[in-house]
């Protein structure tokens, strides 16, 4: 159960600490440079060894943490939108050289924190693109960390679910172009999530997924939190967060996960 974001402001850091406390979360992705790194800092060091954790390479919001010129704007020194990256992206405009220095000073900043990286992935699945996942990839071979996230949803099952297809399938398209002759590296045998970010039926959603997860290591990916000035400022993902929190908290799902049919993992574990 990895949750995404960690970092981003103090009250998705908080909302995802209390997830961490029921029981649910087991793992989380960390923003070194967004509003709530320092606050997310002092959490991590505190948190112990039972909760993974990994670094949400962002390459679209914010400064970034290195040079890094292909990925921002000339004029404002700020990264590029996500829709701007992606058309630099197709047009070949994006270096692979500022994608390596960029994640490696990310990733150095999360480790100076002094806690072992389990993975990487990506604010908004920018990783997967091409151009850029070749990039991850050798930097996360180069530091020794084991994986990274392969976001690919089964296309299939949940036809109600219809909203998150375009997301899916786009996401799958870029990762297949982004990964021919990139040897795989480690990943979770089965990713979910993206079909229920958002979704009004979220416990509904992840409960039925609890009910039936295939054999092997599943990635559920969430986003909870309490929205607050800083998450207003930065991102529009805001009243559905603390919608996840109170599910992921709740006694139902709580109780779900106690059931004992499941292990509750971590990257660093397995």
């Amino acid at each position: 159960m990895n949750a995404d974001d960690f970092g981003l402001s103090p009250g998705v850091t908080r909302g995802i600490l209390e997830a961490y406390a029921a029981g649910v979360v087991s793992s989380v992705s960390v923003l070194v440079n967004a509003p709530g790194w320092e606050d997310a800092v002092a959490a991590l060091q505190a948190a112990g060894s039972g909760l993974g954790v990994g670094l949400h390479l962002n390459l679209t919001a914010g400064e970034p943490v290195s040079a890094a010129r292909s990925l921002v704007d000339a004029h404002t020194g700020r990264f590029l939108a996500l829709r701007t990256l992606i058309a630099r992206v197709l047009a070949g405009r994006i270096a692979a050289v500022d994608v390596a220095e960029e994640c490696t000073a990310q990733l150095g900043r999360l480790s100076a924190v002094g806690v072992p990286v389990t993975h990487i992935d990506s604010h908004r699945h920018v990783h997967a693109l091409p151009g850029i996942w070749a990039a991850v990839v050798g930097v996360a071979r180069a530091y020794g960390v084991r994986v990274v996230r392969v976001p690919l949803e089964p296309l299939g099952g949940d036809p109600w679910r219809w909203r998150a297809l375009p997301k899916r399938l786009m996401i799958a398209a870029a990762w297949r172009l982004a990964a021919r002759g990139v040897s795989l590296p480690h990943h979770a045998d089965q990713f979910r999530g993206l079909s229920l970010q958002g979704d009004k039926g979220f416990r509904a959603g992840l409960l039925a997924l609890l009910d039936r997860l295939p054999r092997g290591t599943t990635e559920l990916m969430v986003h909870p939190g309490h929205p607050d000035a800083a998450l207003a400022a930065w991102d529009g993902y805001q009243a559905p967060r603390a919608a996840e929190l109170a599910v992921l908290t709740s006694s139902q799902v709580r109780e779900r996960f106690r059931r004992g049919d499941f292990q509750l993992t971590h990257f660093g574990t397995i």
